[in-house]
């Protein structure tokens, strides 16, 4: 069980305010892609291909044996 201790909690928060400030614009979104974006997305494409060639040896599987 976790228990918040609200004035670390509330001077962290003060700390951000007091900083907001100083930080640039492009520090505030993601405007520059993340260094393993590339490899991510590889990755998706592979599991949904992967999910798909699935599906269709399981389809083959079930309508030659079961149907």
């Amino acid at each position: 069980m976790t228990t918040l201790n609200t004035t670390t909690d509330v001077r962290v928060e003060e700390e951000v305010i007091e900083h907001a400030p100083d930080i640039h614009p492009d520090e505030l979104y993601a405007s520059q892609p993340e260094p393993w974006a590339e490899w991510e997305t590889r990755l998706v494409l592979y599991s949904i291909g992967i999910g798909i060639a699935g599906l269709v040896v399981l389809g083959a599987l079930i309508n030659m044996f079961l149907l």
